[in-house]
């Protein structure tokens, strides 16, 4: 077997290591790349998952929260300020409609002939049902005044001005107005929403007797979808309308007393008079008869007139004094007047405000005293 031979060239495999060598750089770099490429691919998928990073919630500083509840404070006042000229300006008018239909209405009802002999029947009647430990005769001829000036004064005036709504319309205003001056006062002081809306969580602004849900927050009033809806206010409403109706009773029945036992007095000598004149005309019959009651009715009615001026004063006295005790309850009465609601929301809440509205005062450490020389 012949003996085969190879032979290597030098240049050939140097050729070669170099292109080994290249081919190792290039998969290098492509491997590098691969990696660089993925890495980055890793890093915008983290980037796009992660969270943005909020700033951290800074706690209300005791300073911040004296300002807030002095803002608070000052709004309240301002917004009762605010519904006092709007309850005075309407009530106004009240009183002035009030007046009108006294005068047109009730005084010439009262004052008139067949008015006077009704209640001269009347008071005969309750004398002669009295029964012990029942309302006396005048005590009942009050009431039946007091009913009568109801529906033919104030039921009327309602229909036009009513007090309760007057109310409704003073409470709602001072709650807008309230609620504007505290947005402002969030957006001025710079506290986040959410302790802002804290704060007016712990503030009492309806807090009646239990269950609970006869009490709300200041927050629950100002953000109330309908005021009228939350159970807490219509609970207050609902006691002070109650309230407000026994006294003006106690307020009308004061100045009517008066002028019932005034129409106590009369109608026993009409009735006597009446029933003197009543028999003459029976013992007479007939169209004689007729002709003396007519008479003597006649006669009544003429002495009546001449005395209506003087029972009108008298009583034109007596309800002038009760439309002024009226308004005056109705303006400065805090539990049962036109501004009620207003007092008790602004009243809970300097309640709820009175340990914090005084600003604290660091004072200095007193310095420790100086000896004098020789001492």
């Amino acid at each position: 077997m012949n003996d085969v031979k190879y032979s290597i060239n030098p240049c050939a495999t140097t050729h070669g290591r170099v292109q080994l060598h290249r081919f190792g750089e290039a998969a290098n770099f492509t491997l590098r790349s691969l990696i660089v490429i993925l890495m980055l691919g890793l890093t915008g998928c983290a980037t796009q998952e992660r969270a943005p990073t909020l700033p951290p919630s800074v706690q209300m500083s005791e300073s911040n929260r004296w300002q807030i509840d002095h803002d608070i404070s000052v709004a309240s006042l301002a917004a009762t300020a605010l519904a006092k000229d709007y309850a005075r300006a309407s009530m106004g008018k009240w009183r002035d409609r009030v007046h009108q239909r006294t005068e047109a209405d009730f005084i010439p009802w009262f004052t008139g002939y067949w008015t006077q002999e009704g209640l001269a029947f009347r008071i005969a009647w309750y004398k002669l049902k009295a029964e012990e430990g029942t309302a006396s005769a005048s005590e009942r001829l009050v009431a039946y005044l007091q009913q009568q000036y109801q529906d033919q004064v104030l039921h009327r005036v309602a229909q036009e001005i009513d007090p309760n709504v007057i109310r409704e319309q003073a409470t709602k205003l001072y709650i807008h107005f309230l609620d504007e001056q505290l947005i402002e006062s969030q957006r001025h002081r710079g506290v986040a929403r959410d302790q802002f809306d804290q704060r007016l969580k712990d503030i009492a602004a309806i807090a009646l007797a239990p269950p609970p849900f006869r009490s709300a927050s200041l927050y629950q009033v100002i953000h109330a979808n309908s005021i009228t809806g939350l159970p807490a206010y219509t609970a207050m409403v609902d006691q002070i309308q109650n309230d407000a109706r026994a006294t003006v009773a106690v307020l009308l029945e004061a100045q009517l007393s008066p002028v019932a036992n005034r129409s106590g007095e009369t109608p026993i000598n009409k009735l006597a008079i009446s029933g003197g004149t009543s028999a003459v005309a029976a013992a007479f019959g007939g169209i004689t008869g007729i002709l003396i009651s007519l008479g003597a009715a006649g006669v009544e009615a003429v002495a009546h007139e001449n005395e209506r001026p003087k029972m009108e004063a008298l009583l034109r006295e007596n309800l002038n004094a009760a439309l002024d005790d009226m308004y005056f309850s109705f303006m400065e009465d805090h539990e049962t007047g036109v501004m009620a609601g207003v007092f008790y929301l602004s009243g809970q809440i300097e309640q709820s405000l009175a340990k914090t509205v005084a600003l604290p005062v660091n004072l200095e450490p007193t310095p420790s005293a100086v000896p004098l020389p020789g001492q």
